[in-house]
C-alpha cells in the first residue's frame, strides 16, 4: 500500500491453505516478460553449520495503462559473505512509493547494506547494528539530492548470520518461512505488517497529531468520527491512512518507512522492527517480497506454491505470475512485484544447537514516542499478530 491514490488495497479473503494442490496443477509459466529481471539459481555455503542456502530473485515492472513509461519502484539487493566473513548474508527487498519512489529504493537498497558491511559491530551486537543502519540510511537519504517529501520505501530484510535469521522490517512488505510440521508444511511470518490496522502502531502514530481516516471517510462518504476499519485481510479495499491535521497529504497506508519526511512528523518512523529466529531441520525455505505479492497472496499460499518447485526460479516465476494475473482480475493494473526466494539445504541438529521448535531471542527496549528509538523486538507467531510493540 502507498500512497492514497496509488495501490488498491483489496485482498483475496477466499485463499486459503487449501490452494496448494490448486496451484501445484494449475500454474502455466510466466508469460509477461515485459520489464521483467530474474536472476539464475545460486548457491552460497554456510560453513559455520555445514549447510547450503540455494536462492533466486525476481522483480516485475508493473503494469499501468495510464503510466507507460513508470519506472519499476521495486529494488532488491542480495550480498553474500558480509564483511568477507562467508556465514554471513543479506537479503532484502524495497518497495518505493512516491513521486520519487525509484530514487528512493535504489539508494536505500545501496545504503543500508553498505553501512551494515562497514559496522565493525555487526557480529556481536546484530540488533544494535540494524537499528544503527536503518536510521543512518534514513538521515543519509534525507541529506541526499532525492527530495523524499512526500517519497520513499519500505525494506524488508534478512540478514543470515550462522544459523540465525536477523529479521528487519519498515513498511508493509513480508518475509515469511516455511516450517515442515508432520505431513504439512506451514507458513510462519517472520515480519508483521506495520499499518494503522494495528492498534499499536495506530496508537503511537496517534500521538504525534495524525488522523487515521480512510479515502471514504476524508471524502465525506463515511462518518470520520469511527476509529475501527475491520481487519487487513476483508477491510483492504478502503484503508486507514495517515493525514497531517490540517491537510489532505500524504495519505500513507503504513506507519514505518524509510524516506517520507512530510510522513516522519506523523509518526511514520525507519525504526526497524527485529526478530530473530535460529534455523532448524525443521525450516525449509523463506521468502522475501513486496505487497505486489502479498497484495492478493496470502503467506501460506505463497508457501504452497513455493513448495511445489524444487527450483527456487521456477517457484518465484510462478508466485510473481500468479500474482500478475490476480491483479488484473481485480484492478486495471498490477503492482511492481519482487520476490526471493531462499531455501535451506542440509541443516541438520547436529550442524549447530539441536532444537526443535524457532528460538526467539529479545532484549529490553527504549520506549516512548522518541524518533530516535531503538529496534521493536518482535516475535514470529504463527497465523499471529506480534506482542504488542515495544517502540
Amino acid at each position: 500500500m502507498g500512497c492514497a491514490h496509488g495501490k488498491c488495497c483489496n485482498r483475496d479473503s477466499s485463499t486459503s491453505d487449501e490452494d496448494a494442490g490448486h496451484h501445484q496443477r494449475g500454474i502455466r509459466p510466466y508469460k509477461n516478460k515485459d520489464g521483467l529481471t530474474q536472476r539464475s539459481l545460486e548457491l552460497v555455503h554456510v560453513p559455520s553449520h555445514n549447510f547450503t542456502l540455494q536462492y533466486s530473485s525476481l522483480t516485475q515492472h508493473g503494469y499501468y495503462p495510464d503510466k507507460t513509461d513508470r519506472e519499476n519502484q521495486d529494488s532488491f539487493c542480495i550480498k553474500t559473505q558480509i564483511q568477507g566473513n562467508p556465514n554471513v548474508h543479506f537479503f532484502g527487498v524495497f518497495d518505493g512509493h512516491g513521486q520519487y519512489g525509484a530514487q528512493c529504493s535504489n539508494f536505500v537498497k545501496d545504503k543500508l547494506v553498505e553501512i551494515l558491511s562497514s559496522d565493525p559491530t555487526l557480529l556481536d551486537d546484530p540488533l544494535k547494528a540494524y537499528n544503527s543502519a536503518f536510521l543512518a540510511t534514513n538521515s543519509e537519504l534525507r541529506d541526499s539530492e532525492i527530495d523524499d517529501a512526500l517519497s520513499g520505501t519500505t525494506a524488508i530484510t534478512v540478514l543470515v548470520v550462522g544459523d540465525t535469521l536477523h529479521v528487519a522490517n519498515v513498511g508493509d512488505s513480508r518475509a515469511v518461512i516455511a516450517v515442515k510440521d508432520g505431513d504439512r508444511i506451514l507458513a510462519e511470518d517472520l515480519s508483521v505488517d506495520q499499518t494503522p490496522f494495528r492498534k499499536d502502531e495506530y496508537d503511537r502514530v496517534k500521538l504525534f497529531g495524525a488522523r487515521v481516516l480512510s479515502v471514504d471517510q476524508v471524502e465525506g462518504l463515511k462518518d470520520p468520527d469511527i476509529q475501527h476499519w475491520g481487519d487487513e485481510e476483508s477491510h483492504g479495499g478502503d484503508p486507514p491512512r495517515l493525514w497531517v491535521p490540517n491537510g489532505m497529504y500524504p495519505g500513507t497506508a503504513f506507519t514505518r518507512s524509510v524516506g517520507d519526511s512530510t510522513a516522519e512528523k506523523i509518526g511514520v518512523i525507519a525504526v526497524p522492527e527485529i526478530s530473530i529466529v535460529r534455523l532448524t531441520p525443521s525450516h525449509l525455505f523463506f521468502v522475501v517480497a513486496s505487497d505486489g505479492v502479498f497484495e492478493f497472496l496470502s503467506s501460506q499460499t505463497v508457501v504452497n506454491m513455493a513448495t511445489a518447485y524444487k527450483d527456487p526460479s521456477d517457484a518465484c516465476t510462478a508466485i510473481a505470475g500468479d500474482s500478475y494475473k490476480r491483479w488484473l482480475e481485480l484492478e486495471n493494473r498490477t503492482d511492481d512485484i519482487t520476490i526471493i526466494i531462499v531455501q535451506i539445504k542440509g541443516l541438520s541438529n547436529q550442524s549447530g544447537v539441536g532444537t526443535t521448535d524457532s528460538e526467539v531471542h529479545s532484549r529490553p527496549c527504549q520506549t516512548g514516542g522518541s524518533m530516535n528509538q531503538s529496534a521493536a523486538i518482535v516475535p514470529p507467531l504463527m497465523h499471529q499478530r506480534p506482542l504488542e510493540s515495544i517502540s
